[in-house]
């Protein structure tokens, strides 16, 4: 399974913040410290993402059954162990200045982001009529929806919203000071938080992870603090919210079928939860 992850003075534009976003003891640590984005309500949630596992595990082994395999885990492990490729950030970069001192650019390997399956391996046999049992299961969950135009209609739309982001004025003179900043102490001018975070010099390995060496935890240290003194995620917040509000406002119809095919999506998983759970 893949986890992934990415997507990356103003004096009255920060005051705006301050007062819609306090900021939490000890700084912004996650993203969502910063408060909602408008295109949030439009978009899949960890919580829909939780539910929705349980109910394709559901449909799947229901399937399985139906198959002659009526014993069949609902969270099972492959036959053999795949290969897991990571990619982990937040839009903004590192954010949580304990995590940079000691981790870097990357995490405890104690507590990998990737959740491994729970329940047995499967056998040769549930293996080869798996495939068709989990493409059963998504063609239920996905019912009444029209996925080429109306699914996550606002993730199709993110790359462009944040070209228009990278463009904001406010935000490129933020990260202008936030460059220099990390520069003043000692290391690399990158143009922006993603290029630190992203450095091929921390040597990612196929799990995402870094080597958390000196330099690289030196160099993420020096970049949370420079984005804490300067605001520079509060400024990059708030020009995705400004544009994010300009395109749903342009693209309404269609932002609006996004959100019903979700909500359909929803109630689906609500039937089958109902059903089967």
């Amino acid at each position: 399974m893949t986890r992934r992850g990415w997507r990356l003075g103003v004096a009255a534009a920060l005051a705006a913040i301050c007062v819609s976003a306090p900021e939490p003891p000890g700084g912004i640590r996650t993203a969502p410290d910063l408060g909602p984005l408008p295109a949030d309500r439009y978009d899949y949630t960890p919580q829909d993402y939780q539910r929705s596992q349980r109910a394709s595990a559901l449909l799947v082994r229901q399937c399985m059954a139906e198959h002659g395999h009526p014993d069949f885990p609902l969270d099972p492990r492959y036959p053999t162990d795949p290969l897991v490729a990571t990619a982990v950030g937040t839009d903004y970069g590192a954010l949580d200045l304990a995590a940079a001192r000691r981790w870097g650019y990357g995490w405890d390997l104690a507590k990998s982001p990737v959740l491994q399956p729970q329940g047995r391996r499967m056998t040769d046999a549930e293996y080869a009529d798996f495939p068709a049992c989990n493409a059963e299961a998504s063609r239920r969950l996905m019912r009444g929806i029209d996925v080429k135009r109306d699914w996550l209609y606002a993730r199709t739309r993110a790359i462009e919203v944040d070209k228009a982001v990278k463009r904001d004025p406010r935000l490129r003179s933020a990260w202008d000071v936030w460059s220099r900043c990390v520069a003043e102490q000692g290391f690399t001018r990158y143009p922006d938080p993603v290029a630190a975070y992203s450095d091929p010099a921390w040597q990612r390995g196929s799990d995402g992870n870094t080597r958390h060496t000196r330099r690289e935890r030196a160099t993420a240290v020096a970049d949370v603090t420079c984005k804490r003194r300067h605001h520079t995620a509060e400024i990059w917040h708030a020009a995705q919210a400004r544009q994010q509000a300009v395109d749903i406002t342009r693209h309404r119809d269609r932002y609006a079928a996004g959100l019903q095919a979700l909500r359909t999506y929803r109630t689906t998983i609500a039937e089958v939860l109902r059903k089967l759970g």
